[in-house]
C-alpha cells in the first residue's frame, strides 16, 4: 500500500466548502440522492479538515520546547 499524499485542498478551502455543504443540507429541498451525495462530500471534507488540524498540532508539538527538559 502506498503512503497517502498531502491533500491539494487547503484547510481554508475545505472548511469553506464544508460550510456550504452544511448550508445546502440545512436549507432542504433536495432529493434523497442529492442529500446523500452532499453528506458524503461533507464527510470527506470533515476528514480533510481533521487531517490539517492534526498536522498543525503535530507541528506545534514538535516546535514547542519540552517543559520537562528545563527541570533538574
Amino acid at each position: 500500500m502506498s503512503e497517502p499524499t498531502e491533500p491539494t485542498t487547503t484547510y481554508e478551502q475545505a472548511r469553506e466548502e464544508l460550510a456550504e455543504v452544511v448550508r445546502r443540507l440545512e436549507a432542504g429541498g433536495l432529493t434523497l440522492e442529492e442529500s446523500l451525495t452532499l453528506w458524503e462530500r461533507g464527510e470527506q471534507l470533515a476528514g480533510l479538515c481533521q487531517h490539517w488540524l492534526d498536522r498543525a498540532r503535530e507541528r506545534l508539538s514538535a516546535a514547542a520546547p519540552d517543559p520537562e527538559q528545563g527541570r533538574a
